[in-house]
């Protein structure tokens, strides 16, 4: 029986992991990437970490540092109407997510349920999760319910996909969302999305499904993929209005509903081109996709027509809307130009919309780093950056966006927080992407003015971050930091036998690990 069969794949992930925790040095559910991938596909994950694979493919580094990639996919439900959420994984990863989802003022409640070895290796987990759904499943709450896998019930085999698909018309989705499967949580964004639509289009291809909150779009629409400030999708609708096109919803969506009416466009804005599953969704209900976005005299122009194409619409009518909008964007450009030379990176995927608007505005970009992969849906933003000198970084790393700071010695650098940090300790004005830069409109003349007064008043910094460093000067760093009347020596001979101790106890653990999996 199917189920008999996966309850014995569970068990044999399970006890994989349970070798490693007592053989690998303890190391439990930090045995590391490999052997939860081991695990999970011995337990019956081969397709999920294959499709993975394929669709979120890791860099030469393995993956960026950053927050657990789940995160991305709690961030979704917990943004939708009448949705519930419901995690399963280890209580510190739990504890983790639920204080993260706080911090950024989700407000809502997120459910758990808590396992252990017995419960895992029995099915008892799995049975717990099912009760859980049921108990929620309340129809004049919810629309739906998510069911999160994290790390460790990913790698046993908890088998989401026995699940029923609804219960009392609440829609059941499970979905597995490893950090040693999905590198970025901005992908794991797209992991929950691209289910959602694609059990959306199933119930739109069996019959009438509930109409959009504010009625039927009067004109044609063009989806948005990817979140984006708030005032971007009534400037797009505002550029497509020339060629009576609208700017339909954006996905992820607010609430369910919004789901059809993405699938009833002429087509779709990979505005950040990382949602390889949304994508895929779109592309089985038949509509084209059309990369980039509307930033800047270049990247307006070059979208417009690709939109327009897309959506059968006149040569005439595409230039109508170009004239219409481009030189309002040229002249915001000019009023508000940028002087600086600038690095950044970021984990959002609108890391390179971002540089061609700086580069635009005048600023002197020469390196971009992004945590997100390459894609197709990326392609004319990294061509047209390259062709002005731009080094462009796909999977970046820490120690890839950090070391473009010594070697560009740029008068700003935006990034994630510790690149924000090394920038700030070498007396260098840094600005953080995410609150700083990827929370201002980035569309139309809106987008062109927006980014230059941010900009250049951090670029105004730079004597203050001097005259700090002149005042701080001496105070020793490293070993040495602090103000001592006797400055501690350094130790690099402890150091190095420390370094050598613990590689033989990683040798150990790979070694104990590697003999159970043989």
């Amino acid at each position: 029986m199917p189920e008999a069969s996966t309850r014995a794949q569970t068990t044999a992930g399970v006890e994989r992991i349970n070798v490693a925790a007592t053989q690998g040095n303890g190391l439990g559910c930090h045995a590391g990437a490999d052997t939860l991938a081991d695990a999970a596909r011995a337990a019956g994950k081969q397709e999920t970490l294959a499709r993975y694979a394929q669709d979120y493919p890791k860099g030469p580094h393995d993956q960026p540092q950053g927050m657990c990639p789940a995160f991305g996919s709690l961030r979704v439900g917990l943004r939708m109407r009448r949705t519930a959420t419901v995690l399963s994984g280890s209580a510190c990863c739990v504890y983790g997510l639920t204080f993260t989802s706080h911090f950024y003022g989700a407000r809502r409640t997120v459910g758990y349920v808590p396992f252990d070895s017995e419960t895992l290796v029995t099915g008892k987990l799995f049975e717990d999760i099912r009760e859980s759904v049921f108990k929620l499943a309340d129809p004049d709450k919810y629309d739906a319910v998510v069911v999160i896998n994290l790390c460790v019930p990913t790698a046993s085999g908890v088998p989401l996909q026995l699940l029923p698909d609804e219960i009392e018309g609440v829609r059941i989705i499970g979905i597995d969302v490893p950090g040693f499967g999905v590198p970025t949580h901005a992908e794991a964004k797209d992991v929950l999305a691209g289910a959602m639509l694609g059990y959306a289009r199933r119930e739109a291809e069996h019959g009438p499904v509930a109409p959009p909150r504010d009625g039927q779009a009067e004109r044609p629409t063009v989806t948005l993929l990817g979140e984006m400030f708030p005032a971007d999708p009534m400037t797009i609708d505002a550029l497509l209005a020339p060629m009576n096109l609208a700017a339909g919803p954006a996905v992820p969506t607010r609430e369910w509903r919004e789901l059809y009416a993405a699938l009833d466009c002429a087509a779709v804005a990979a505005v950040h081109p990382h949602y390889t599953a949304s994508v895929r969704e779109f592309e089985t209900a038949g509509r084209p996709v059309v990369a980039s976005a509307p930033v800047g005299v270049d990247g307006t122009r070059d979208w417009l027509a690709a939109v327009g194409r897309a959506c059968g619409i006149a040569e005439d009518d595409i230039a109508a809307a170009q004239t219409a909008c481009l030189p309002a964007i040229r002249q915001a450009l000019i009023e508000a130009p940028i002087d600086g030379r600038i690095v950044m990176s970021g984990y959002e995927g609108s890391e390179l919309l971002v540089a061609r608007l700086l580069i635009e505005a005048g600023a002197d970009v020469r390196y971009v780093g992004t945590a997100c992969p390459r894609t197709v849906w990326s392609e004319p933003d990294r061509e047209w950056l390259e062709n002005r000198g731009v080094r462009v970084v796909y999977r970046a790393s820490l120690e890839s966006d950090v070391g473009a700071i010594h070697e560009f010695q740029p008068d700003l650098a935006i990034g994630t927080t510790p690149v924000v940090q090394k920038a700030k300790e070498l007396a260098i004005p840094g600005l953080y992407f995410t609150n700083l830069i990827s929370a201002r409109p980035l569309m139309g003349a809106a987008g062109a003015k927006s980014l230059a007064p941010v900009i250049n008043n951090a670029i105004g910094n730079k004597t203050r971050f001097d005259a700090m460093r002149a005042f701080f000067d001496g105070v020793g760093e490293g070993h040495a930091a602090g103000i001592w009347q006797k400055v501690p020596g350094d130790r690099p001979k402890f150091r190095a036998k420390q370094r050598r101790h613990l590689d033989k106890l990683k040798r150990r653990a790979a070694s104990a690990e590697t003999q159970d999996l043989g």
